[in-house]
């Protein structure tokens, strides 16, 4: 039973989708003013949801995770469940996501949770096969979860806030992924998926990320200026934004070996920062 449920939390991406129920609850929290239990079930179903996505991710790319060393061993490529299994696991993660948010919250939830699943799996994935940079349209999928939030609170998807905070984490998906390509790009081309590193050098990446870096710093900063009112809370995230500036810099600059882990840890930390600082800021006012 431990080894059927530690497959099944491996096919639905769960370290990834709890950080994207977590931006769902900051957007809720951000509009509301409050952490109920609307709040609450809003993001369980959209873990659920973002589980979903994942496991169809796995199904989608099981053939090409088999020829690359760092997903080989996933579920299905190793084995340890069937392609029609896995797919069993994508309709109960999506099922139980989506009960939950039709009973919890307005419509509008649902859609956008859809809208999120159909962009990373039947958009972003498929384009991996065909540009190396599928990650610009892919990256809507981080700009979508706090956007639930927002409008399961009753707020206008339209509204000057949540389009910044949805703008901050859109941007911030960029540097995430080439930051990966750094790493795996030479495993990329083994499965045949379109790779930067048949576009620029290695240097080149390591100035263009760096530059999409500073572009999402900007955009955390525009969230600091405009959503953020807590003086303590503004401080603490201030202090974390020009400590990843610094480290970062040098790290490109004035290092030999560019550390592309410590760089991408750094970088994940300033959106987990953010999402409990945006909750945090909004429940003291």
């Amino acid at each position: 039973m431990k080894q059927f449920l530690k497959i099944i939390f491996e096919l639905g991406k769960v370290r990834i989708s709890l950080p994207v129920a977590l931006s769902a609850l900051a957007g809720y929290v951000l509009y509301s003013g409050k952490s109920d239990v609307q709040g609450l079930l809003l993001a369980v179903g959209v873990f659920f949801m973002s589980c979903g996505s994942g496991a169809f991710n796995h199904w989608q790319e099981h053939k090409t995770d088999a020829l690359m060393p760092r997903t080989k061993n996933r579920p299905i490529p190793s084995g340890r469940i069937s392609p029609n299994q896995g797919l069993m696991v994508v309709f109960c993660y999506t099922l139980i996501g989506s009960l939950i948010l039709v009973f919890s919250n307005p419509n509008i939830a649902l859609v956008l949770s859809w809208v999120t699943l159909a962009s990373y799996n039947l958009v972003y994935t498929p384009l991996k096969k065909v540009t190396a940079f599928a990650v610009i349209p892919g990256s809507l999928v981080g700009a979508l979860p706090p956007l639930i939030g927002w409008t399961a609170a009753g707020g206008n998807m339209l509204a000057e806030p949540i389009l910044i905070v949805a703008t901050f984490f859109f941007i911030g998906q960029i540097p995430h992924f080439w930051l990966l390509l750094l790493l795996f790009g030479d495993q990329y081309k083994l499965a045949g998926l379109q790779s930067l590193t048949d576009i620029f050098t290695v240097l080149q990446i390591k100035r263009v990320t760096y530059t999409w870096v500073l572009t999402t710093i900007a955009s955390a900063l525009l969230v600091l200026y405009f959503i953020i009112v807590n003086p303590v809370i503004l401080v603490l995230l201030l202090i974390y934004i020009f400590y990843l500036l610094f480290a970062l810099t040098r790290n490109v600059f004035f290092q030999e070996n560019f550390k592309v882990l410590p760089a991408f840890y750094k970088l994940n930390f300033l959106y987990l920062f953010m999402m409990i600082f945006l909750i945090a800021d909004s429940l003291l006012r």
